[in-house]
């Protein structure tokens, strides 16, 4: 199970070292002339500091060492291929190869971000364009949801098997796909489906991207660094909300083909939406392979050639070309009796029996793969995070519904309590031109009255009579009339049709020309106030980023999870005082700003918790149960808004303070290598 490379291809080994033979003495490079190896000095010796390659040789030695005592008490030799990786990782360093993936991950992990915000700011225009009854608004915004739960489950199993750059690029292609689509689909069936599909494709991008990025980090780089890229969801948010607030007020801005295909504001959000997808999608063209991946699979040569083109890619940038590539020999895990078994299967009988057999076998060996989770060894730990995953999703999901809904509902209480009642007047013969708005009348009398051109917003007549009335070019939002009598009146080119009048008496009453559907006023209806909410939130993540970022190694996940998620308690707790739109948003702000280091930690003790061939299973199934935990806070928080604010607080602080007391429990790896 050792596999060595080098030796100018001679012997049992691979040649992939021949070209960097051994040079003699007279024909080194120029940039090395003058210089003598052994009068060098390293600058910080001088201070007492150690030169960095001293500290790594140390930390060998000690994990050396710590090896020869597990072997001596009997432990498998299996467990030096962790090792050695380790040391290969930190002979390649961490430079332009890390940060060019970090970028193409972070687009990736960026798509998923603006996906949890797509619905619901496209929400208020799709529900008038589609004519969507309270039932489909509700599915429409948990959709997105239930698609990513099943992605999260499907990609995260199929990246243990397949691998993680090619599940990743699979999961990027059927979301932009989907997402374009969806975009110009005008029914709501269609769009549901398109959405579903699309969430379905953007699920797997979490739990990949993690596990991928890990797995060329060295210890020391791991934590920082995986919390760095936390702050590409965050992107996602800003431009989610930046781009509809750009975008979806401006109703003119989109195109139709007669009356049965528009293409509205809306729609161009949605397209403009999918493009950091697109852009992740083309930038993982151009990376590699995870090489642990591969030394799973036994595909060593491969994953020999890209740890090298790690080493190089770095060592070039920073100004040394010179630095070979020194890595001879790999520890390989043995092959599994069973993939050869199933690998004869699949080359023999025709080629739909081998494609079957190759599919079955790979569902099989995801669902193994999903059941040993719960294994003696990872069941205990695998519990807590799930717990954890559950109820730090079911809180934050929860009042990222509850939030904005919360603000709009004292913004319309603040509304209705400035509308003017209007009891038994009379009006003859007269002509309305302007605006009514946030009006009621009641037993009113409207004769020979002329109603054109003009907007009514929230308005509503109660046991009116309208007679020998005309409106004409009327446009209408929130507008009824309830138990009222129409005679010989007539209505051209309005939006008043049936939904508007309730109970209402109609005699020798005409419609002509009348704007059936829905309709709505773009400039009234989305306020700037719903995207600055989210422009807020999704800003108020970046100091918890940066503070997860710079201490995740020197205080540890376990600390960082723990005091993230108790500090976020405190402030859904302070929600009981919140009696006006700004003190909302102040602690929206808060709690965002609390949690998103609970967040950073939960998903950087995920990747170092579980092992390379089950790594990426794993969180796949813990962000399927984080998205389950959304599913369910979205659907309760809602039901409460404008009934009370007592049971969303108080499910959302036990929940934190539950997940927070029980994330001490868990082992600290910060100091721990991947296995």
């Amino acid at each position: 199970d050792t596999y060595t490379y080098g030796g100018g291809g001679q012997g049992d080994g691979y040649g992939y070292q021949t070209d960097y033979p051994p040079q003699d003495e007279d024909a080194r490079s120029d940039a090395t002339e003058g210089h003598d190896e052994d009068d060098q000095m390293y600058e910080g010796e001088y201070q007492g500091i150690p030169h960095p390659d001293e500290i790594k040789a140390a930390q060998r030695a000690a994990r050396a060492e710590a090896r020869k005592k597990a072997r001596s008490a009997g432990e498998e030799e299996e467990e030096q291929l962790p090792e050695q990786y380790e040391n290969i990782m930190e002979d390649c360093g961490h430079g332009r190869f890390q940060w060019t993936l970090f970028v193409v991950l972070g687009l990736a992990l960026m798509a998923d971000g603006v996906e949890c915000f797509v619905v619901g700011f496209v929400l208020p225009s799709a529900e008038k364009d589609m004519c969507l009854s309270n039932a489909d608004k509700g599915m429409l915004g948990l959709i997105v949801f239930v698609g990513m739960m099943m992605g999260a489950f499907v990609w995260g199993g199929l990246a243990d098997k397949l691998g993680r750059r090619q599940c990743l690029i699979y999961a990027l292609a059927i979301n932009c796909i989907f997402a374009f689509l969806s975009s110009f689909a005008q029914g709501y069936g269609f769009f549901i489906f398109f959405r579903l599909c699309s969430g379905i494709g953007i699920g797997g991008s979490v739990p990949i991207v993690y596990t991928y990025f890990s797995e060329f980090l060295q210890m020391d780089k791991r934590g920082e660094h995986l919390s760095w890229l936390c702050m590409f969801w965050m992107f996602g948010g800003l431009y989610a909300s930046f781009v509809a607030w750009g975008i979806i007020p401006h109703y003119g801005w989109g195109f139709s083909i007669g009356t049965e295909f528009q293409f509205h504001s809306w729609r161009v959000f949605v397209l403009v939406a999918f493009l950091p997808a697109l852009a992740a999608l083309i930038g993982l063209f151009f990376m590699p392979e995870s090489p642990r991946y591969l030394l799973e699979v036994c595909r060593h040569d491969e994953a020999w050639m890209i740890l090298r083109q790690v080493h190089d890619t770095n060592w070039k940038a920073k100004g040394e070309p010179e630095r070979v590539f020194t890595v001879s020999q790999l520890k390989m895990p043995q092959e599994n009796q069973e993939d050869e078994f199933i690998e004869i299967q699949s080359e023999t009988g025709t080629a739909f029996q081998r494609f079957m057999v190759r599919q079955v076998t790979l569902v099989k060996q995801v669902m193994k793969n999903m059941m040993s989770l719960a294994g003696p060894t990872m069941r205990l730990n695998g519990l807590f995070l799930a717990i954890i995953w559950f109820t730090l999703a079911f809180s934050y999901y929860g009042l990222s519904v509850w939030f904005p809904d919360m603000v709009k509902y004292m913004q319309f209480e603040e509304y209705e309590s400035k509308t003017k009642v209007f009891h038994r007047e009379k009006v003859e013969r007269f002509h309305f031109n302007f605006t009514l708005a946030n009006q009621v009348h009641k037993e009113g009398e409207y004769i020979h009255d002329r109603f054109s051109d003009m907007e009514i917003k929230s308005v509503k007549f109660e046991d009116s009579l309208f007679e020998n009335c005309y409106f004409e070019d009327v446009r209408s939002t929130e507008t009824f009339f309830e138990n009222c009598t129409i005679k010989n009146t007539v209505f051209y080119n309005t939006d008043l049709w049936q939904e508007k009048f309730i109970d209402c008496r109609m005699e020798n009453t005409t419609f002509l020309h009348p704007k059936k559907g829905c309709h709505l006023n773009f400039e009234e209806e989305n306020d700037v106030l719903i995207y600055m909410v989210s422009f807020l939130g999704s800003l108020a993540v970046l100091p918890g980023n940066i503070i997860s970022a710079l201490f995740m190694d020197k205080m540890g996940r376990i600390k960082m999870i723990g005091g993230s998620m108790l500090v976020s308690a405190g402030c859904t707790f302070f929600l009981f005082v919140c009696f006006s739109p700004g003190a909302v948003i102040t602690f929206q702000c808060l709690f965002y700003a609390a949690s998103s280091a609970a967040w950073n930690g939960i998903e950087v003790i995920t990747v170092e918790l579980y092992p390379a061939n089950k790594r990426a299973t794993a969180f796949g199934v813990l962000n399927g149960i984080c998205k389950l935990a959304a599913i369910i806070s979205t659907f309760i928080f809602s039901k409460f808004v404008g009934i009370t604010r007592i049971i969303p607080i108080i499910l959302s602080f036990a929940a934190l303070v539950c997940g927070g007391l029980l994330a001490m429990k868990l082992p600290e790896t910060r100091e721990a290598i991947l296995q």
